[in-house]
């Protein structure tokens, strides 16, 4: 499929061809969803933590008699049925991550790009470089291209001045291409590739 090739500016630089099997997949939400849940998963801390009976400092000494009570014979105030024991099958410190086959990452990839492309929510820019890191300037070159909601990614590195000034602007992220993932595509309006990162990306899938 051809898209025209624009400049920063808004203005245009030619037109680009880009590959069927990256960017002209059928849509299969199943997939994306997996690999969603999989980058989710993988990035949960996991920190949860709850005291068992175990960790309670309280005495264990036997209360009260084992008859004549009137109560249930408990042994223990770190016993989870009073107040101030331990939590029963509480949550402990783990790994929330699972295994993804990395054939259904890549495919996961090419078709949050192939969703891009199929939704006309994808534009390909010359580059991104900026002589000055003023975010002023790069808010109003956004505006000029219509980007409220935006993945910028470059090439194998990103451009100093550009990356600095998109700090301070809220839903833009500026990724290089080696970070491009499916969850930080699908969670802006647009995606922005450079033309460096178009063939790298066509490269990484041969």
């Amino acid at each position: 499929m051809d898209i025209e090739v624009k400049t920063l500016d808004g203005a245009s630089a030619g037109s680009l061809t880009l590959s069927d099997e990256v960017f002209g997949l059928e849509p299969r939400g199943d997939i994306l969803q997996r690999v969603v849940r999989w980058q989710l998963a993988k990035r949960q801390a996991g920190t949860h933590k709850t005291k068992g009976r175990a960790e309670i400092a309280r005495t264990g000494k036997k209360f009260g008699k084992q008859k004549g009570g009137g109560g249930a014979r408990h042994g223990s105030r770190r016993a989870p049925i009073f107040v101030g024991g331990g939590r029963a099958h509480g949550p402990v410190v783990r790994s929330h991550a699972h295994d993804l086959p990395k054939k259904v990452r890549a495919l996961g990839l090419k078709l949050a790009l192939s969703e891009k492309a199929r939704g006309e929510s994808l534009i390909v820019v010359d580059d991104v470089k900026l002589d000055a890191a003023k975010t002023k300037a790069l808010r109003e070159k956004l505006g000029g291209l219509g980007l409220t909601s935006a993945l910028v990614i470059d090439g194998a590195e990103l451009n100093e001045g550009f990356a600095m000034a998109a700090r301070n602007i809220p839903h833009l992220d500026v990724l290089p291409v080696a970070g491009a993932n499916v969850y930080d595509i699908l969670r802006r309006d647009t995606l922005v590739l450079t033309k460096a990162a178009v063939a790298a990306l066509e490269e990484r899938f041969k």
